[in-house]
């Protein structure tokens, strides 16, 4: 009987806290990593959006085809499909800059190259432009700073709101009515300025809140 509670003792665990649960998920990159999964489908991206947009803007308002659609939609997911990888292997310095910048490159590539062949005004392209600039502009000089701006939640719904404009546009069914498209892109400026004020605004309280006085 003695020697039955002796290993019954044995087995237990030691008095205390208990020690703590490694998570089986790992980073599989580190921070400055530059060869990850993520990055290579971000930089097909950057290669795919040149015939991609070549489609559109040979082919001609209100007739659009099924390739150039699903052409301009396999992009669209992919961006979902990085972002996903990125956070599954984690998150590094080149996919924070080459992510955002195959966003801005892919919306404003098509943005525009439907303004040149007249389906969209370029007044909201415009704007929508010129708030990326100058988000960009603002986001390097508070970096120098020391001032950080991470991607907000309305930011997120920006960039979807501008892919599914354009995707409105190229969709062979509603290709002909172009009050849906002009819809969804007018609605993609407001989610554009509204953003970006956004940004600015939390980006100041975090610089408001560093600077002042600790209790």
């Amino acid at each position: 009987m003695n020697e039955m509670n002796e290993k019954r003792e044995a087995n237990e665990p030691p008095p205390g806290p208990p020690p703590p649960v490694t998570s089986l998920r790992s980073r599989r990159f580190g921070p400055d990593a530059i060869r990850t999964p993520a990055n290579v489908v971000t930089i097909v991206r950057l290669l795919f959006t040149i015939p991609v947009l070549m489609m559109i803007l040979d082919g001609e308002p209100g007739t659009e085809s099924w390739t150039t659609f699903m052409g301009w939609w396999v992009l669209w997911v992919t961006d979902w499909l990085d972002g996903w990888l990125a956070r599954r292997d984690g998150t590094t310095r080149s996919g924070a800059f080459l992510d955002p910048l195959a966003d801005k490159v892919l919306v404003m590539g098509g943005l525009v190259t439907l303004a040149v062949r007249g389906d969209f005004a370029w007044l909201p392209v415009v704007i929508i432009g010129a708030r990326e600039v100058f988000v960009s502009v603002y986001r390097s000089m508070a970096a120098r700073r020391g001032i950080s701006m991470p991607a907000r939640p309305l930011g997120k719904w920006k960039a979807t709101i501008q892919y599914f404009a354009v995707a409105a546009a190229l969709f062979p069914p509603t290709a002909g009515t172009p009050w849906v498209a002009d819809t969804a892109l007018w609605v993609a400026v407001v989610m554009t300025v509204v953003s970006g004020v956004d940004l600015v605004a939390n980006s100041m309280r975090s610089a408001a809140a560093s600077q002042s006085p600790r209790a």
